[in-house]
This record gives structure tokens, sequence and C-alpha cells, in this order.
């Protein structure tokens, strides 16, 4: 199961609101179900297409400007095809075959004034795409649900291969709602709410059948028209988004995660943890979204185990565009920031880029200074890496006066004893050393 390719897919949103034959009451909810529709649907996150790739006819009336914009979308869409229309159904012919209102339809006589979902449905069909879906939102739309989708059995023999799946708000001769009070209709309010909230306990990703199944269940419950489906076997798996309710549960299981794989890393095996830092970031990223919090410290901490592990020259790659994209996200002085910028100018030197280190870690230093305090532990962090940095560029004599006065302010402040102590002096006394030599 997956998302559709939101480069391959198209939309059709159809609605009618208003309506011109006094027998036909307008319909208040229906374009601002249409818009909300559109919004969810194009979502940068969630979403399943861009908003070019989602056509929108809200109270068009013209049959020629409907065909033509539908028909192109048709042809256009090689994954996914959803078609989805909202509006009063009318039921007219010999057959009462199903017509979907627009607003110059005439409820006597609709045939010539409406659009006739058998010529949706043969144009849905004509499409290549892989996956097609048509979604009715009105009166009497469960008369398309039949045991005979298609025209004949070569058609009905297509559609089983190409995957289509038609889902109604109504069943045969049920009146779909738009209740008092509601900003949408009632079907497509509830599905809207489900792409936009996710289902508690659900899968990561929400079929199509998944949607339905819900939506039957919730307005069973609300003593609700309940909705009728129809579709081949891997129609049903077709992913119409992706469940936000999931990403509540998943983040703190896949900050578990990175945290243990963080510790793991400390315990002396980096190398696997940076392995388990990517399959965490590469899920977080799917789940939570790229500009998530916790994805944004998995790239960090990824990144940092690289370093750990060998290879600073690639995580100050990775380094680099996390700095730029959490400056956008968090600002330059999120404490996160600040150590993606400390690790970037540890793995610069690391991998033989000193003098940038040095540059950075001057300016880390300052703005720590600023932010922290001088002694903070952060700060005094800052300064250390700092002067072994300038000691490793030759420049030992400014490296061991930071030192003398690192070592100073740690035993005043942590004690003698302290491991961090204890390492500054050892840093003193080998720099030292090495400037006596000079």
């Amino acid at each position: 199961m997956r998302l559709p390719d939101p480069q391959r897919s198209r939309i059709v949103l159809i609605g009618a609101g208003t309506y011109s034959d006094p027998h036909l009451l307008d319909l208040p909810a229906v374009p601002r179900t249409i818009t909300d529709l559109a919004a969810v649907l194009t979502d940068p996150t969630h979403g399943l297409v861009p908003e070019e790739h989602c056509t929108v006819l809200l109270d068009d009336g013209d049959l020629r400007t409907i065909g033509q914009r539908l028909r192109t979308a048709v042809q256009e869409a090689e994954d996914l095809l959803l078609v989805y229309y909202t509006g009063h159904g009318l039921v007219a012919g010999r057959r009462h075959d199903l017509y979907l209102g627009l607003p110059d339809s005439e409820f006597v006589a609709p045939e010539f004034s409406s659009l006739e979902y058998d010529k949706l449905r043969g144009a849905v069909l004509d499409s290549p795409a892989a996956a097609k879906v048509i979604v009715l939102d009105c009166c009497f739309s469960g008369r398309v649900v039949t045991d005979s989708m298609a025209a004949d059995d070569d058609k009905l023999n297509r559609l089983e291969v190409a995957g289509t799946y038609v889902l109604t708000s109504a069943h045969r001769d049920q009146v779909a709602l738009s209740l008092p009070g509601e900003d949408h209709t009632a079907f497509s309010g509830r599905l809207i709410r489900l792409l936009r909230e996710g289902v508690v306990g659900g899968p990561e990703l929400l079929t199509v059948d998944d949607l339905y199944q819900r939506l039957t269940a919730t307005m069973a419950a609300e003593c609700l028209p309940t909705p009728l489906n129809r579709g081949t076997r891997t129609a049903s798996l077709i992913a119409l988004g992706v469940n936000r309710a999931f990403a509540a549960t998943a983040g703190p299981e896949l900050r578990e995660r990175r945290i243990a794989a963080v510790e793991h890393g400390k315990d002396g095996h980096w190398k696997e943890a940076a392995e388990t830092l990517q399959g965490v970031v590469e899920e977080s990223t799917r789940v939570l979204g790229a500009d998530d919090a916790d994805t944004l410290l998995g790239r960090q901490s990824h990144a940092h185990s690289l370093g750990a592990a060998g290879d600073p020259a690639e995580a100050a790659r990775l380094l680099r565009p996390l700095l730029a994209d959490q400056t956008r996200l968090l600002g330059p002085d999120h404490q996160d920031t600040l150590r993606t910028r400390q690790f970037l100018a540890v793995n610069l030197g690391e991998a033989g880029y000193r003098e940038e280190a040095v540059s950075m870690l001057r300016v880390l230093l300052a703005d720590r200074s600023r932010l922290l305090g001088a002694e903070d532990a952060h700060t005094l962090r800052t300064r250390h890496l700092l002067a072994r940095n300038l000691a490793l560029s030759g420049n030992g004599d400014e490296a061991v006066a930071l030192l003398r006065q690192l070592v100073a302010e740690r035993e005043r402040l942590l004690g003698d004893e302290h491991p961090h102590t204890q390492r500054a002096r050892a840093d003193l006394a080998a720099f030292g050393r090495d400037q006596g030599r000079d």
C-alpha cells in the first residue's frame, strides 16, 4: 500500500450549491465543502496532489466547460483519478437513472441540463489512471452502486484490472443530508474530519475502504444515511491520505528509538547507531513530516553519529542543510540550531577544515555567551572545542590561554575531579607541552 504519485494523479471536485429552479433548494454548505475538500486534498504535507492538479468546478452550469476540464484531468491521470461530486442528485428516465444537479438543472426534466452519471462514469473508465475513485455526495447516489458497474462484461474485466471504487453518501432511494448549523454536508463533513484528524488506532495510511468503514460506523451512530461502496479488490486498498492520528502515537515511539540509538552509540556502537538513526529519520519524515521538530532532531542525531563513527565529511554534508532548515523553522537562537552549529563545526574540523571550524566556533561562543551566559555548561563546551581546534590549526598560544581560563572556571564550578575538568586539564597539559617544544 502506498500514497498515489502526486505528479501523476489528478482530482476533480464538482459542486453545485445554487440552483435557478425553485424546486431545487440552494445548498449553502456545498461551497464550503468543496473549498475545504480542496484544501485537505492539496495540503502540502498530508494531501494527495499539488493545487495545480486539483480541478475545482463550483457552481459551473456549463456542461461543455465541465466536460472539457473533466476530460483533461481524466486523460492526464496516470496513477490516481479521484472525481468527487456534491450537490442535488436527480432521477429521470425509464430506468430512473441518476443525474448530478448543476445550477441550471430542471427538477422535472434533468436529462438536458444536468451531468448524466453514466457519462461521468464513461469518462472515468476511459482514463489511463491505475486507480479510479468516484465519490458522490448527493440524494439517490446509491443507485449507481450495482452489481454491474460497467456496461458489459468486457468493461467489468477492465475495471478489475484498473481498480475502480465508487463511494456514495446514501442508499438507492435515500436523501443525503445537509444539517442545520454545519459548515459542510453531513457525509462530506465527516469525511473531511477523518482526513483532517485521522483515525486513532488506525493504520499509517488510510485507504478508501478504511474511510468507508469509519464513515459507515460514524453516520450509523448519528442516525444519518449510511454510505455504500463498490470496488474491485485492489481498488479498496487505494490510499487517500496519511492517518494524521497515527503520528500522535508514532511520534513518541520514534522519539524513544532515537534516544535509545544515541545511547547505544555512546556505549561505543556509533556505526550501528547511525544505521538505526537513518531508519528513524526516514520513517519520521514520512509519518511526521520533514519540518517536524522530532524529524529535525533525528537528522541531527544521525549526522552526529556518522561523525562519531569516523565519517566527519558525510556528517558535515548532512548538517549544512539541516542548519539551514532549523534556522528557518526554529530560528538562529534556538538550542537545537545552536547544537547543530557546534556539531557542524566539530565535524568540519575533523574532516580537515580547521580554519572554517574555528571561525564558526568563535561566532557560536559569542552567541552562547550572550544567550546562556559565560558560565553555562554549553558555553564552556564551545570554548573547549574552540581551544582544541585552535591548537590543531597552529594557534597554540590562544588555545593555551583559553584552556587555562577554562580549567580555572571548571575547577570553581564543577570541582577538581569532574570529568570535564580533568579533560580540560589534560588538553592544557598536552597543548602546553607542544608550545614548550616550539
